[in-house]
């Protein structure tokens, strides 16, 4: 098996690596990533790194024909919300533009392989409390530059399949949350600001955004594996709703973290940290999923809050001892 992972300096491409690696030990993997970015070589060195700006077709045709996958993650881009707002073009640029430069490259050359565009379930958009959970058959209303670019992935994945031979899986990712979480994201920020609050590094004061939020996270080491059952398993052109079906306000998640420190803070709503356009619940139906590949979540919430915690304070703690 050889495997071609798009975004490998990323968050979920590095659980997906690893869950690669105890999968599929003798799959060969390769990784692309941003020039200049460090891309992890993965348990015993099994990723392959490439240096790549998926912008550029000619560094793509360098990837693909090093790599000719039989399988493809697609993991590269610009994944918050937030900083869509800040930088829309960019965002509309690096999601979609990345995506046709990877397939046409793929179809040029003749391949088949199975591929997988990971896709988001802010592509939903606001959803009346009447479709709630929500089903794939629900209507895409993206309230977003990131939503609306990941709903031109899926567009053009659904014209690409057919047109080049490759069976195209989609996804339409819940929120996914774990150790290594990028600190741009609310739960992830929660942590790092706990653990900084608990060695004396910030003052006792925790900034957040809307907390009322209800999102149905799931942990990233269960993500991964639902990647890897739907790449074998997974119908062209079909989406399918990663999650966990149970929806949890943001309020919960940081009184899950709070309780798992000794620190005391005080908790201060930052107007930064709101959105222009925030959904209020994204719930999903994970019914699909698990009809195609028998996937359940494995791992409860308390524990990826927890374990998140303790990679913060890993972070930390290295900080200090380089000081």
């Amino acid at each position: 098996m050889r495997v071609l992972v798009t975004g490998a300096g990323g968050f979920v491409a590095s659980h997906l690596v690893e869950s690669l690696a105890a999968e599929h030990p003798g799959a060969l993997v390769f990784g692309t990533e941003r020039p200049g970015t460090r891309i992890p070589a993965g348990p015993g060195g099994s990723v392959t790194g490439m240096e790549a700006d998926l912008h550029d077709p000619v560094a793509v045709a360098r990837v693909v024909e090093e790599s000719a996958p039989d399988r493809i993650v697609h993991l590269a881009g610009q994944s918050s919300v937030q900083r869509s707002w800040a930088a829309p073009g960019e965002t509309l640029q690096t999601n979609v533009l990345g995506l046709v430069n990877l397939l046409d490259e793929v179809r040029r050359r003749g391949l088949a392989p199975a591929v997988l565009v990971v896709g988001s379930a802010e592509e939903y958009g606001p959803v009346p409390s009447s479709e709630i959970p929500i089903t794939e058959a629900s209507p895409l209303r993206p309230s977003s530059p990131y939503a609306v670019s990941k709903v031109a992935q899926g567009a053009l994945a659904r014209l690409y399949g057919p047109a080049g031979g490759m069976r195209i899986v989609l996804t339409r990712t819940f929120p996914h949350t774990g150790p290594r979480r990028g600190e741009v994201f609310a739960e992830s920020s929660f942590a790092r600001q706990i653990v900084e609050i608990e060695a004396g590094a910030q003052p006792p004061v925790l900034s957040v955004g809307n907390l009322d939020a209800v999102r149905d996270y799931t942990d990233v080491r269960d993500v991964v594996r639902a990647y890897g059952a739907l790449l074998e398993k997974g119908e062209s052109g079909v989406a399918y709703n990663v999650c966990s079906g149970t929806g949890r306000p943001i309020r919960e998640m940081l009184d899950i973290l709070l309780a798992a420190s000794a620190a005391r803070v005080e908790v201060r709503v930052d107007p930064d940290r709101l959105r222009p356009s925030d959904i209020p619940v994204l719930v999903g139906d994970p019914a699909r999923l698990r009809a195609a590949t028998g996937w359940e979540p494995r791992i409860p919430l308390e524990r990826t809050l927890g374990d998140l915690l303790d990679f913060w304070r890993g972070r930390v703690r290295d900080r200090s001892k380089a000081r």
